[in-house]
């Protein structure tokens, strides 16, 4: 009900207070039953009019506060205000943008715009009867003062939203009254106020970026319902400067949310806009700076049609959507064009367009002739811009070049999109290409052979094949690969002098290894362009780096066909596995790197000839021998360098050639083992040449690390036959050794342990005791507080601990633990203990009660249910577990952990162990003030470990809780 006394001419001031954010609540309070009281208030906003047109206030929270009451009267109670009262707040909101010309600080944002929603709501209600002069009166008052000019825009904006935004509902009556609205102002004010948007573009498109950018979005909103010519004329849209910032705010404009429908129309209008300022005659145009931003403005108003009619086709509305699929199809021309402009920014700009209009296309039950020109039309415009141009740097890539990589990935993208519309059409347009291409190689350009072939490469991820089989299914597609193939092996295009066009021969040749499955006549003639200086023996280092890894794949693939060429292979790459010693001073034809791949290659040779063992055996010792006649030369002479750098030449090329043998073990598999292929003598002489490099004083990082590698290996490859070099390499590998050293060295011994099991026990009773220590020692070592890469390092010893004991435990040998010193076997099982409760690492944590449970059940009781005790081949373990201080130490330190298992596991603990189902729950548990720990991924683990305990100790689950508790 309204209060019918007036209000105190002034505000009150208290509880103004309230309206600032920071206040208490007991201000804000009473700062809102104000704003409250002065809405119902006949006459009260009267004081806030005043407040403001005066500017009484200067704090922005008021001036808000202000505004909002003075929208509400004239949203609510404008009809019911006196003539003269409704003249105050014309007279208010004058007077109050009058002074903004005058500050030399604007307003803040939020306060602009509230002004600006109460101009429009104000206008909304009197424009039809009482202010038809509403813009007139605003133009003439703020002319062209920035200020000024930011009010003016942001109602116009705001104005917008009441009368034209469709996302707003609106009651029929409003409707009508907007469509009034609009009307009135295309006959009496839209030609000023076109007017006015292109003095401010015109005066301030160099000093306020800001204000030409919301003229440009004011252009964008209004541009659908009025007159177009009034904007597509010479005068207003031949402003060179304004261009790009045209082009980046419409750009903003057709990204915003809206109706399908009304998106269509935005996007068509200002589509007629942009070509009747001749934005769209691209021939013409030489700025390409402009350009860049007019694609972007394309692409995305062609992907906003594409949305608009996927989400029509979606609501099923077939007409519109076949009117959007018309306007999609009516920019292609356009988007061809910048397609394929010479300027790579500007075409990549168009991708997006083009990629979502293939997959419209995609979509559609059939093509008519018009889409499948338009498609033909994309797929040249694709393979000509797929070329390199003459400014590429092969040798010296840059950043340039890099983005030329990148673009060439989104037009692989397109011809991906190509193939799924129409891939018999990309078969024959690359067929003809290349075949064209082809027939002349030797008088065309480099770029237009390495694009041929290129697209000939791409073919095999757009018409994919499983498992690469090209050439096999469809006849059509298979004919037309093998001819293209066919082609590109004989023609003698590999001798092309350029190092794009070799490189794309070979990495074709490699992606279609199947094709020599299937015509394996050609075998010879690329095996030799492998082998000779077309690519191993090229002049380009980047070329015989590539080639050696392709050419180890080519090998691997066509293995069974290459017994007639192992011997002349081996003996035309031997000078390319020779191991090149840091003096030498000269530079060698592949790195290290590419070696392996070399080494690997001779190895799938050897390994997969149909020569018997002896053979084998002799090749294989022909390929190894140099490399450990250096590698004893290097070593000898690694201890005498004083100089450290050259040291680490020496150290880096024994790696090296312990990484070549390495290699090599690679081609050997199941069905040819190194035992079958009579290799194992020539392996076991590797491991007696390598392993006195564990004891060298100095380079022992690298030196130990490649060692290990190659143990690893010989591991899996001799088996048991490497079960007499164990002893002594870890002995010299456990000597002096860093955190990173130990934790290398652990999986070795783990890998040792689950392969051989009881065979090593011996060996692992004698060495458990030294790694144990020599990791105790390195962990208990000190290290800066703040260094988090030594806390990283030994967090990672301790899970490799860890995880040893488990591998020890889990290969059910207990007699490797159980047969050490009591004490030691204490001192083991506490740092489980602890790694279960105290460290807050949930890897580590897990890892500790696996490794509790398993020894609780090796120990303890036998896994069926029997409660019968182990014997062990000691009695130390026994022994220990009747001293009562380890049985406290194991309870007091676990409390915490059954705590949590017990409370948290489901089913209960006991149900795990218990088979009688009728036996009474163990009940609630007490009440414990511990708090549930923060990393405890292992219930189960835990739970496990607790019933082990508590059936090991012969007593119901329950009790021994009872007991720890």
């Amino acid at each position: 009900m309204a209060c019918e006394s007036a209000l105190p001419a002034i505000m009150d001031e208290q509880a103004l207070m309230g309206l600032n954010p920071n206040a208490d609540a007991c201000y804000r309070q009473r700062a809102l039953a104000y704003f409250e009281q002065l809405k119902e208030s006949l006459d009260g906003w009267e004081v806030c009019a005043e407040a403001l047109a005066k500017g009484v206030y200067s704090d922005d929270h008021v001036k808000f506060f202000c505004f909002q009451v003075l929208e509400h009267q004239i949203k609510f109670r404008h009809g019911s205000r006196t003539a003269a009262q409704q003249q105050l707040i014309r007279e208010t909101l004058m007077k109050w943008l009058q002074a903004q010309l005058m500050n030399v600080h604007p307003e803040k944002p939020f306060i602009r715009n509230k002004a600006a929603q109460v101009l429009a709501l104000t206008f909304v209600m009197e424009y039809l009867t009482l202010w038809p002069k509403f813009f007139f009166d605003i133009l003439n008052l703020v002319g062209l003062n920035p200020n000024g000019v930011d009010i003016y825009l942001r109602t116009l904006m705001a104005i917008d939203a009441e009368v034209v935004d469709r996302d707003i509902l609106h009651s029929p009556e409003e409707t009508r009254r907007n469509t009034l609205i609009k009307d009135s102002m295309r006959e009496q004010c839209i030609p000023a106020l076109v007017e006015s948007w292109y003095q401010i573009l015109q005066t301030y498109q160099h000093t306020h970026s800001e204000l030409t950018c919301q003229c440009l979005e004011v252009v964008g909103a209004y541009v659908s319902w009025i007159d177009l010519n009034l904007i597509a004329n010479d005068s207003h849209m031949s402003m060179e400067e304004l261009r790009e910032e045209a082009c980046d705010c419409l750009f903003e404009i057709v990204n915003k949310g809206m109706d399908p429908v009304d998106k269509t129309k935005l996007v068509e209008s200002l589509c007629q806009v942009l070509q009747s300022a001749g934005f769209f005659n691209i021939e013409q145009e030489e700025d390409v700076d402009f350009l860049a931003k007019f694609s972007r403005l394309v692409n995305g108003m062609g992907q906003s049609l594409v949305l608009s009619w996927t989400k029509l086709s979606k609501m099923g509305d077939v007409k519109v959507s076949a009117d959007t699929l018309r306007a999609v199809e009516a920019k292609v021309p356009l988007m061809l064009q910048l397609l394929i402009h010479e300027d790579d920014d500007i075409s990549a700009n168009i991708v997006g367009f083009c990629y979502d209009y293939l997959h419209v296309l995609k979509q559609l039950p059939a093509l008519n002739e018009q889409q499948k020109s338009n498609v033909e039309a994309i797929m040249l415009a694709v393979m000509n811009k797929l070329k390199y141009d003459d400014e590429y740097n092969f040798e010296n890539e840059g950043e340039d070049e890099a983005m030329f990589v990148e673009y060439r990935k989104q037009l692989k993208m397109l011809l991906d999109r190509l193939a799924q519309v129409s891939p018999e059409l990309l078969l024959e347009a690359v067929h003809r290409v290349f075949n064209a291409t082809m027939q002349n190689w030797q008088t065309v350009q480099f770029m237009e052979v390495e694009v041929a072939i290129r697209l000939l490469y791409m073919l095999g991820e757009a018409l994919p094949a499983s498992h690469g089989a090209h050439f096999s299914g469809d006849t059509t597609k298979t004919s037309t690969l093998q001819a293209m193939m066919r082609t590109l092996i004989s023609c003698g295009v590999s001798e092309y002098q350029h190092s794009s066009v070799t490189l794309e021969f070979f990495e074709t040749v490699v992606r279609y290894d199947k094709f020599f499955l299937v015509e394996p006549q050609h075998i010879p003639s690329v095996l030799m362009a492998f082998l000779d200086h077309r690519g191993l023996r090229h002049s380009s280092p980047k070329v015989r780096s590539r080639v050696a890894y392709l050419f180890s794949r080519f090998i691997k693939t066509l293995h069974k066909h290459m017994n007639a060429f192992i011997e002349d292979i081996l003996s035309r790459i031997q000078d390319l596995l020779e191991l090149a010693p840091p003096e030498n001073g000269f530079p060698a034809l592949l790195s290290s790197d590419d070696q392996l791949f070399m080494f690997e290659t001779a190895g799938v040779l050897i390994v997969n000839g149909e020569s018997p063992a002896e053979r084998k055996q002799a090749l294989m010792r022909s390929l190894l021998t140099p490399l450990m006649e250096a590698f004893r030369m290097l070593l000898a002479k690694l201890p005498q360098e004083a100089d450290e750098e050259r040291q680490t030449a020496l150290a880096d090329c024994l790696s090296h050639a312990v990484g070549f043998a390495s290699r090599t073990s690679k081609a050997f598999s199941n069905k040819q083992t190194v035992k079958q292929c009579g290799c194992s003598e020539v392996y076991l002489d590797c491991l007696q040449t390598f392993l006195p490099a564990l004891s060298c004083p100095v380079q022992r990082g690298p030196l130990r690390s490649a060692v290990r590698s190659f143990l690893h290996r010989m591991i899996i490859c001799l088996e048991e036959e490497v079960l007499p070099f164990i002893p002594a390499a870890s002995q010299h590998m456990l000597k002096d050794c860093e955190p990173k050293d130990l934790q290398e060295f652990i999986p070795l011994i783990s890998q040792i342990t689950a392969k051989f099991k009881n065979q090593v026990s011996p060996f692992l009773q004698e060495i458990f005791m030294p790694l144990v220590i020599a990791i105790f020692e390195t962990l208990s070592r000190p290290a800066e507080e703040n260094d988090q890469t030594a806390a990283l390092e030994k967090q990672m010893l301790r899970r490799s601990y860890f995880s040893f004991i488990q591998t020890i435990a889990s290969s059910g040998m207990n007699e490797v633990m159980a047969s050490q010193e009591a004490e030691n076997i204490e001192r083991v099982l506490f740092t489980i203990i602890q790694g279960a409760v105290d460290f807050p690492d949930p890897i580590a944590q897990k890892t500790c009660f696996i490794i509790l449970s398993r020894l609780v059940e090796l120990w303890g009781f036998l896994p069926a249910g029997q409660t019968l005790k182990l014997e062990l081949s000691s009695g130390a373990f026994q022994e220990l577990s009747s001293q009562r201080h380890l049985q406290t130490t194991i309870t007091t330190e676990l409390s915490i952990g059954a705590t949590f298992a017990l409370k948290e596991a489901s089913p209960h603990p006991s149900c795990l162990w218990d088979t009688d189902p009728q036996q009474e729950s163990c009940g609630d548990l007490p009440s414990h003030d511990v708090t549930t720990p923060p990393h405890r991924p292992w219930p189960n683990q835990s739970c496990a470990l607790h019933g082990g305990l508590a059936t090991w100790t012969g007593g119901d689950v329950c009790d021994w809780r009872d007991a720890i508790l």
